[in-house]
């Protein structure tokens, strides 16, 4: 019992003792005089760091403000089916692929990978479409779950089932909601009952069926269940 006494009085001791906090002050005094070279450079590489972090902060908000503007007619040709033009510009204003290039790092390009995976997704590029959605991160409650399905999409036309089924998987998992989640998993189910994988594609119509019974598909679902437990009983 007194050794843990003595542990714990050595502990606080320099709290309470002012010779001892005076004595470790002065070590530290000591140190900084003999290493006065080395501490000064160790001072400014932490000064250069957060300089070198608050002017690359300044200088990327300023780009994406500028691709901001850039987007807004690349958003404009997308919305329009020019897709050539969403992604490689008009001549006169940039498409997502330049703004990508030309601005990247910020909060624009990010975004550009996302309608540049959708763009080339309609064009029938599915690699190009998914290198791009992969690219793309978001914490937008749509967005995100979006690219996952988009993603589901390319390596659905890829037929590439299984990859497919587990990007819907993550769209229906991402911040799930009543909206959006069911369609996610009818696109699960689909490419599961590809892949011959009944087991999975019954657990994917019974989740819509349990947690959404609102939801547009909940008919859908409870059908297609119906039909692959028959199936699965013969």
């Amino acid at each position: 019992m007194s050794k843990v006494r003595d542990k714990k009085g050595s502990g606080s001791e320099i709290y309470e003792n002012p010779e001892v906090l005076a004595d470790k002050l002065s070590k530290t005094e000591e140190f900084v005089r003999t290493n006065r070279k080395l501490v000064f450079i160790i001072g400014g590489l932490i000064a250069l760091v957060v300089a070198g972090f608050v002017i690359f902060k300044i200088y990327t908000t300023n780009q994406d403000k500028i691709a901001q503007t850039e987007m807004f007619q690349a958003v404009y040709h997308f919305e329009a089916d020019s897709l050539d033009k969403a992604l490689q510009g008009d001549g006169n204003n940039y498409g997502f692929l330049n703004i990508i290039e030309e601005y990247p790092m910020t909060a624009s390009a990010n975004l550009s990978h996302f309608y540049a995976g959708a763009a080339l997704l309609k064009q029938g590029n599915f690699e190009e479409a998914i290198d791009h959605f992969e690219e793309f991160n978001s914490s937008d409650l749509l967005l995100q779950a979006r690219a996952y399905s988009l993603t589901g999409d390319a390596y659905m036309e890829l037929g590439n089932f299984s990859d497919a089924a587990s990007f819907y998987m993550q769209a229906a998992d991402y911040k799930s909601n009543e909206n959006f989640t069911p369609g996610y998993l009818m696109k699960a189910a689909l490419a599961y009952e590809r892949l011959n994988d009944n087991a999975s594609a019954i657990a994917a119509y019974d989740r819509i069926i349990t947690e959404y019974i609102n939801a547009n598909e909940y008919q859908e679902a409870r059908k297609h269940k119906a039909r692959l437990e028959a199936l699965s009983s013969k």
